[in-house]
């Protein structure tokens, strides 16, 4: 299984993101009324996601320097391209990190992330669906980080109890679920009805409900990840929020995503938008009006990540 891949699914994700995983939470689908994702063709927006997000990564590694020992073998549950496997290696130099995902082409891509930058000594990867395939572990993980993965299972509850028993005596797991929606764009953006980040979200929230629904085995559960990771046999460590801020001016390469993230939301959810808004879109991503976000002097990224950790017992 692939997961948002460490971000937005295409709001923002997923996968990136999704995961682009935005489920209120960052998912940027963007596949409209279908809910199969193909995480290899959104290989290229996985990886920019993660990369534009990496100051957050980088805060909430930290935080987790702090709150957990030094871990000996690190686990990335539904790693996708590899961009956070590999700042995890960079922030535990002493950790050997796993990238897991269930899609061999975006681990072809975190081996070779690792090997340009120097880290492939430390680095290995495992193709198979969570949770599952976490039993191919060399050995209990020392942290297990699962970001927006874990919503890609049907049965939330047991995927937790699975992560936690494949963790070490004391080890700790981090979840990523949940945050807030990504804002690129003024409520009123000159143009069309104002409001259109919060109709758009509304539809992605429809379509997270849908591919939740659809999911083998899915069991619909209240969303108290503390509570949840505590009934995994957990015990429940802390939650933290991380902030990714890039105001006004954008440089390109926020322009490029935020382009390519509406451009995903555009093809994915044009039917199912008013005209109005539908038309907004059109001229948000047509590189030649001024209103666009290629152009426009207003476009930032503003976007929100939760972290729930939990050990397991000694």
């Amino acid at each position: 299984m692939a997961h948002d891949h460490h971000g937005e699914h295409t709001q923002g994700q997923g996968h990136e993101e999704d995961h682009g995983h935005k489920h209120g939470h960052g998912h940027g689908h963007g596949q409209g009324h279908g809910t199969d994702l193909d995480w290899n063709e959104m290989a290229p927006l996985l990886e920019a996601q993660a990369e534009l997000f990496a100051p957050l990564y980088r805060q909430a590694l930290s935080w987790l320097a702090d709150e957990v020992a030094e871990p000996g073998l690190i686990a990335d549950a539904g790693s996708g391209p590899g961009v956070l496997s590999c700042l995890f290696a960079e922030a535990f130099p002493g950790a050997r990190v796993v990238a897991v995902d269930g899609t061999a082409p975006l681990l072809d891509r975190a081996r070779a992330r690792a090997d340009r930058l120097g880290l492939a000594d430390r680095f290995d990867t495992l193709a198979g669906e969570l949770p599952d395939v976490l039993d191919q572990l060399s050995k209990p993980a020392d942290l297990l980080w699962a970001s927006r993965s874990l919503h890609h299972l049907g049965d939330q509850r047991a995927a937790l109890t699975a992560f936690g028993q494949r963790l070490a005596p004391g080890g700790t797991l981090a979840l990523l679920e949940g945050g807030l929606p990504s804002r690129f764009l003024p409520r009123d953006l000159g143009i069309g009805r104002p409001g259109l980040q919060a109709r758009l979200d509304a539809l992605e929230e429809e379509w997270f409900t849908r591919m939740r629904s659809e999911l083998p085995g899915s069991v619909a559960e209240t969303e108290d990840w503390p509570a949840l990771l505590t009934a995994a046999g957990l015990r429940y460590t802390g939650t933290r929020s991380f902030l990714l801020d890039l105001p006004a001016p954008a440089d390109d390469r926020t322009r490029a995503y935020v382009a390519a993230t509406l451009g995903r939301l555009r093809e994915g959810f044009g039917d199912a938008l008013a005209a109005e808004d539908r038309d907004t879109l059109d001229r948000l991503l047509d590189p030649a009006d001024p209103a666009s976000v290629h152009r426009r002097p207003d476009v930032f990224v503003l976007s929100a990540y939760t972290v729930h950790t939990a050990a397991r017992p000694s």
